[in-house]
């Protein structure tokens, strides 16, 4: 599966005034509004992304998983998967999708199977936030939880502050949980192998919100496993391994209502 560079740069976020509320519209119920948001920027090589993406399509077509998304009360969610790099670049690759079953779970990992990798530079940790923060307020979904799932290798090097961000989505009652991951490969870009603090820097200014957790992964190629039970966990609402963060001591600025 080749990485293949971004042609062109995603537009900025939408500012957040012009978001509509969760209430204001008609909408599909869901038990579990969920944006996969992968990080594809230069620190994570082809080889590492291939891993990162089959670890997304396996999972996906996992028998657990598909039992956590029926078990709900309504028996489905909404998925979106969007790859993320620097603050003007964040690309949907698979839009709002409705997963109810076997059938619905297959076709949305075979179309990202079938879909290029992309890359892009820098990390910006917090405008993938901003954009989720969009996404999830402008689909056809209401879902129960709303929860932005962040994958990535390195700190927030691009963009606004990353706790402002992560803490104007715990505003919106929108859950943050991550997935670091540390690699002992090269980094592509020259500048070494990842932070081997990234886990704590997630805690203490990336995920946060209602039961928000994180699994630290050591090595790309045990991604995979990883994302199968962090999913479970996340579609079924599971308050084990579960880690409250309160937002930081600042006040968010234009945010709408909910």
């Amino acid at each position: 599966m080749a990485i293949q560079p971004a042609a062109a740069l995603d537009q900025p976020p939408a500012p957040f005034p012009s978001l509509p509320g969760k209430q204001d519209k008609p909408a599909i119920a869901v038990d579990l509004e969920l944006v996969l948001a992968v990080d594809v920027s230069h620190s994570v090589d082809g080889y590492e992304a291939s891993l990162q993406r089959q670890g997304y399509i396996d999972a996906l077509r996992d028998p657990a998983v598909i039992e956590a998304i029926i078990s709900g009360s309504r028996g489905r969610v909404a998925v979106t998967y969007i790859e993320w790099a620097g603050s003007r670049y964040q690309h949907t690759v698979i839009g709002w999708s409705l997963l109810d079953g076997r059938e619905s779970a297959w076709a949305f990992s075979d179309a990202l199977a079938s879909r290029p990798i992309t890359s892009a530079p820098s990390t910006s940790i917090s405008s993938i936030i901003d954009v989720a923060i969009v996404s999830l307020f402008g689909n056809a979904y209401l879902g129960e939880r709303l929860v932005i799932d962040i994958s990535g290798d390195g700190p927030n090097s691009d963009g606004r502050q990353v706790r402002e961000a992560r803490d104007d989505a715990i505003a919106l009652g929108i859950t943050i949980n991550g997935l670091p991951v540390l690699s002992s490969r090269p980094n592509p870009n020259g500048l070494g192998p990842p932070s081997a603090w990234l886990d704590a820097y997630y805690i203490k200014n990336v995920i946060g919100g209602t039961n928000a957790f994180l699994m630290e992964v050591i090595e790309f190629e045990n991604f995979g496993p990883a994302l199968k039970e962090k999913l479970k966990r996340e579609i079924s609402g599971s308050t084990e391994i579960s880690l409250s963060v309160e937002p930081s001591d600042y006040s968010p600025q234009q945010v709408p209502n909910k």
